[in-house]
């Protein structure tokens, strides 16, 4: 587990690259880029950067190729602004989280229409015996008062 100095490297280098991709790396590939986290190896010699872009699956490609010539570049800022004695190799992996949040979204919306579809069968549905078939301790003991009156 990573002791909290290493967290804060990892947010470092998360503001330093999301700086370097908004000023620095002028490449026509790169899109839409969100950087949504950073995570060190204990020691850290490695992060791995995680990152969003918005468009379709060729902007993503493109941004990926855009990050990989880049790598460099921002490697060396990352060592000149942290200033640690090892500067981390980062590499950069596509964040699956919007595609699996939409995928729950969808999954919840098809369960919310499948309770509504029960929900409008059982609306005028009565129930198969009494409305109430568990006796009442009062009435349990009327009816044993009545039998031994017979």
């Amino acid at each position: 587990m990573a002791g909290p100095r290493i967290h804060k490297v990892a947010d470092r280098i998360k503001v330093i690259v999301a700086q370097m991709l908004e000023r620095r790396v002028k490449d026509p590939r790169l899109g839409f880029v969100t950087i949504t986290d950073v995570r060190m190896t204990g020691d850290g010699q490695q992060a791995s950067v995680f990152y969003t872009v918005m468009g379709d699956e060729t902007a993503r490609a493109e941004t990926a190729a855009a990050l990989r010539s880049a790598t460099g570049l921002i490697r060396s800022e990352v060592g000149k602004q942290l200033g640690t004695r090892i500067t981390p190799s980062i590499e950069f992996f596509l964040d699956a989280v919007p595609e699996t949040a939409k995928e729950i979204e969808d999954l919840l919306a098809k369960v919310k229409e499948s309770d509504e579809q029960v929900a409008s069968r059982s609306a005028g549905a009565q129930y198969a015996g009494d409305p109430d078939p568990y006796k009442k301790k009062d009435e349990d003991e009327d009816e044993d008062d009545a039998e031994l009156d017979d």
